[in-house]
């Protein structure tokens, strides 16, 4: 699957604080990828660094294989974002927001915002002022907004928050949506790890501004594979490569390392890393569960 956006080394520090810690991903166009964390884990940041909205100390940001701090303009007319609260005008109609916008972007045409406002739901109440709107409907505007110029790459910080459980159903759908039938790079941010559970295909834990684990969410069902814990002491810095051939992802963990294998394939994983050597105790089915309890030990035992 292409890449849409790749962070390389991205480090933010304010004054002799570090916010952002050597962040690297790769994110995938037609996923819903998510950076999960409690508040004040630099997932905000990480954000406004991605769209420009503040300079990274190192590192770098890539949209589409444009660089955001040397190819501003053409990394961000590919990307659309709503960062914290989507703004507006609320004496404005939603119609005439959208018009406002439309213009800053130039070549948006009516049949493009009609399009939208069919995706987003919000036909209907279009030509009320917005200081009428719920937070729901204000959420869906900034979609709306974000929407316009058909970007490659979708980034919205929070884009659940106040919203309630039917507003973030709506959210999630047509967020799943989007990246399914138009191929877009989603990104959200969030510290509610249930909705993030069901909203993404992949997520990243951030934790003191670090990227202390990355996780697909896809069932075996849905992949074709299953996760699993191999229980092993050792030098396990080289087994990836020992493995490269027989599994699809390789990750090392407390205690051990964690695989997504066929399972045909994992006696063949024992072998090999006996073979060279590798101290191996267990095997077992990496749960979902370990997600949910890593993020408790994080937030210190609130998950929400």
């Amino acid at each position: 699957m292409e890449e849409a956006v790749v962070l390389d080394g991205l480090t933010k520090q304010m004054k002799k604080r570090i916010i952002v810690n050597n962040i690297s991903l790769k994110i995938r166009k037609g996923e819903v990828f998510g950076l999960l964390g409690p508040n004040g884990a630099g997932k905000t940041t990480i954000i406004r660094m991605m769209t420009g909205l503040i300079r990274p100390t190192a590192g770098k940001v890539e949209i589409c294989g444009y660089s955001v701090k040397d190819e501003f303009e053409k990394a961000a007319s590919l990307t659309g974002a709503v960062v914290e609260n989507p703004e507006m005008y609320g004496y404005l109609s939603g119609w005439d927001n959208l018009i406002h916008c439309a213009k800053m972007h130039g070549g948006v045409s009516e049949d493009r915002i009609r399009e939208i406002l069919r995706l987003v739901d919000l036909e209907e109440r279009i030509g009320d002022k917005v200081r009428t709107y719920s937070l729901g409907m204000r959420q869906r505007l900034g979609l709306a907004q974000s929407l316009l110029h058909r970007p490659q790459v979708l980034i919205l910080d929070e884009p659940t928050n106040g919203l309630d459980p039917a507003g973030i159903r709506e959210m999630r759908e047509y967020l799943g949506k989007l990246a399914r039938e138009e191929n877009i790079c989603v990104i959200v941010s969030s510290h509610l790890l249930s909705e993030m559970e069901k909203m993404c295909d992949r997520v990243a834990i951030i934790h003191r501004g670090e990227c202390i684990r990355m996780e697909e969410l896809k069932s075996p069902d849905e992949n074709g594979r299953q996760k699993w814990f191999i229980a092993a002491e050792g030098d396990l810095k080289r087994t990836e490569k020992l493995l490269n051939d027989l599994v699809h992802s390789y990750e090392t963990a407390a205690g051990g390392i964690r695989v997504s294998a066929d399972r045909e394939k994992i006696p063949e994983c024992l072998s090999r890393l006996i073979g060279e050597g590798i101290l191996v105790f267990e095997v077992r089915a990496d749960e979902k569960a370990t997600l949910e309890e890593e993020f408790l030990s994080i937030t210190g035992g609130v998950v929400s």
